[in-house]
């Protein structure tokens, strides 16, 4: 294969030779899935594979081809000059594959499935209880809400709408800043009687905490951040990457928890503690140019946007707005039915 590249052969010929035998396009889609990763274990964890069933598809990928894609050492993974060819000839298939899966979808009108990724926290608490009003008005779309604490990739057609905690750094999506959510610390009445309300991050270590994390490491640097000096083993009383989990072990009195500002909405009988935490995140919706232009999928981007709204729903907007405020800004429909009837008492 060098020999092709010392003789001037064109690039885009180097990369046919290489693809000619290629007859397996699951292969082909495991390979991308490791070189985005950089290694056989994320790229596992990622795709729901067994280590050992990705490397037998890689080894089967390269005798396709007829070439080294990888060199393996203690470092991890690395591209070979003609791993790097056949990166640059499939990820051209698979956009072209997109291509036409939207081009499909476009013909199929205001019927069919439309794929929503959103963050865990967000699809249980906001959207999942609003959505019937979208089904109202779309009877025929297929709402596919897939809540994950990872983030969709919509330029490689993981999800035809996504919506983020930061912002994506793809260049070829449509992105759209919905609003903003801001966090706060909350504990229930049974916690509060028992133990008191903190009103200090000083009296906040004294106290019990349960906290949602996703990412180990992350957790460990935020957990940090907010608490520097302290253990984790002398102020947490239970942690979980679940955010239905995190909140009911809140709202039962285990300890307290962090949850946007809207959650007192939720039925639980929370209470907003006075602790700052000064947290805000930008909430981002973002889609591919082709996938906007498929009507199911742009009504479902119009709606997502309506339902972030900061006009209609205050606790999205920039600056913050204390729930006790809530009753006086907010013109919707009553607060404790915002979301479908959620109460510990139902239990």
């Amino acid at each position: 294969m060098h020999l092709m590249a010392e003789r001037g052969v064109p690039l885009e010929e180097r990369q046919k030779a290489l693809l000619g035998g290629l007859s397996d396009w699951d292969a082909a889609r495991i390979f991308l899935e490791v070189v985005r990763c950089g290694s056989f274990r994320s790229a596992a964890e990622r795709l729901s594979l067994s280590i050992n069933a990705v490397r037998r598809k890689i080894d089967d990928f390269e005798r396709q081809i007829g070439a080294t894609l990888f060199t393996r050492d203690v470092h991890g993974t690395r591209l070979t000059d003609e791993g790097a060819m056949v990166v640059s000839a499939v990820e051209r298939m698979e956009a072209a594959t997109f291509d036409v899966l939207r081009a499909s979808d476009t013909l199929a009108g205001t019927s069919g499935e439309v794929r929503v990724a959103v963050t865990e926290g967000l699809g249980t608490f906001w959207l999942a209880p609003r959505l019937v009003e979208f089904q109202q008005s779309y009877p025929n779309i297929l709402v596919d809400l897939h809540c994950a604490m990872r983030s969709a990739d919509v330029s490689r057609h993981e999800a035809d709408v996504a919506i983020h905690l930061s912002r994506p750094s793809a260049l070829d999506i449509k992105l759209v800043r919905l609003g903003r959510m801001h966090l706060m610390f909350w504990a229930a009445e049974r916690y509060i009687q028992k133990h008191g309300a903190p009103r200090t991050a000083h009296e906040l270590i004294k106290h019990r905490l349960v906290l949602q994390f996703a990412d180990q490491i992350a957790a460990k640097e935020t957990f940090e951040s907010f608490f520097p000096g302290v253990a984790e083993r002398d102020l947490l009383v239970m942690k979980t990457n679940v955010s239905s989990a995190n909140y009911w072990a809140v709202a039962n009195g285990a300890g307290i928890g962090v949850f946007p500002s809207y959650a007192i909405a939720l039925g639980g009988k929370l209470i907003p503690l006075e602790v700052a935490l000064n947290r805000p995140l930008d909430i981002w919706l973002s889609y591919h140019p082709g996938s906007g232009r498929i009507p199911r999928v742009r009504h479902m981007i119009d709606w997502l946007i309506e339902a972030f709204n900061p006009a209609r729903f205050p606790w999205f907007k920039d600056e913050f707005v204390h729930p006790r405020e809530f009753k006086e800004v907010y013109m919707g429909e009553p607060l404790t039915q915002l979301f479908g009837g959620f109460s510990t008492e139902e239990r």
